[in-house]
């Protein structure tokens, strides 16, 4: 019985020094897969303004195509109407979190032919509606009791990509 401690002492030492090597090749396959993912898919284009980048995905080619119809196709670019403005924080928090869903779904292959805009990006692109057309909106809200505000996208849900 004096042998058995020893023999699983044994095994629980050897354990023990193959764990971090181990945890340290799979964390190193983890981040080579994601680094390859990421320059496979251009991913470094969604940090820039460059609208074609957005229809690289065959899911925003319709988007895309609408967009270069509509009327804001020479005064805004993808960023200006879906990424929060003059806040770099929180443009790279929204860039990242959509980044993350977008790969996800594509990537599962779960990507949505019909896309609908979630909550949150709804309301980032209602801030950006009033980014440029504050002024003009201002006058349309005196009218409104107070804390009502004007939902633009109400109105004018296919602005920015006619169809």
């Amino acid at each position: 019985m004096a042998t058995q401690p020893r023999a699983r002492n044994g095994v629980v030492e050897r354990a023990k020094a193959w764990f971090w090597p181990i945890v340290g090749i799979l964390g190193g396959v983890l981040v080579g897969l994601a680094v390859f993912t990421f320059g496979y898919a251009n991913g470094s284009a969604y940090f820039g303004k460059d609208p074609q980048t957005c229809s690289q995905c065959h899911s925003m080619n319709k988007q895309y195509a609408a967009w270069s119809k509509g009327p804001h196709h020479h005064v805004a670019t993808c960023q200006d109407c879906h990424a929060p403005h003059d806040d770099p924080v929180a443009w790279a928090l929204d860039e990242a979190d959509n980044g993350f869903w977008h790969s996800l779904k594509f990537t599962l292959g779960t990507y949505p032919q019909n896309i609908k805009i979630r909550e949150k990006n709804r309301e980032v692109v209602e801030e950006a509606c009033l980014y440029c057309h504050k002024e003009f909106v201002s006058r349309i809200e005196l009218g409104r009791p107070q804390g009502q505000g004007v939902s633009c996208l109400k109105c004018h849900n296919e602005v920015g990509h006619e169809r």
